[in-house]
């Protein structure tokens, strides 16, 4: 039986959510949590977008697709997509017990600027990006297009809150001298 390629990545999408949940098991005690208004207001973004990006969203506004990818782009925007999502996997079993879904400081927290993290201090949230931005690309939609971007807008404002919740929490020397040397999302671009 052949899985046609844009039910395909639904079925990636609820793989990886429910296996990033259950991974969330895994993780360190929590020591510190950063609350602040910019906690939500990408919570807001990246919840606005997820709605928008949801397949049934185009269908309940009936927005046809703007572009047809046909099979072969579909699936090889799949492989874009499990591309992204790896570099997720990848890059949460080399931050360990440290990971958190929230913005927080762990136990025994300190800098990773190793593996992923030696090309883009937030490897995670790249893998997420291109992976959304792959299935905005196979919906083809104006909603998919927007909630793909208010994701990546979510969590580009995510990783400016972390940055600075870590700068306080590790020291500004440390933290910064990590920002000069690796970009933020997006690997070998000049960075701060």
């Amino acid at each position: 039986m052949i899985i046609h390629p844009n039910g395909t990545f639904e079925v990636i999408w609820i793989a990886w959510f429910v296996s990033w949940m259950a991974a969330s098991f895994w993780s360190g005690r929590t020591e510190k949590r950063a609350a602040t208004w910019e906690t939500w207001a990408y919570r807001a973004a990246i919840f606005c977008g997820v709605i928008l990006i949801a397949p049934w969203t185009a269908r309940v506004l009936g927005e046809r697709p703007i572009w047809h990818v046909g099979n072969s782009g579909a699936y090889a925007l799949v492989g874009v997509m499990l591309l992204g999502l790896l570099l997720t996997w990848l890059a949460r079993i080399h931050l360990g017990r440290l990971w958190s879904s929230a913005i927080t400081r762990k136990e025994e927290h300190r800098i990773v600027d190793t593996g992923p993290y030696a090309f883009v201090r937030h490897p995670i949230y790249t893998g997420i990006i291109i992976a959304l931005l792959a299935t905005a690309a196979i919906e083809a939609t104006l909603a998919a297009l927007l909630g793909a971007g208010l994701i990546t807008f979510g969590l580009y404002l995510k990783a400016r809150a972390e940055e600075r919740f870590l700068m306080l929490e590790l020291g500004p020397h440390d933290y910064r001298s990590y920002c000069r040397c690796v970009p933020m999302l997006v690997p070998f671009l000049p960075h701060r």
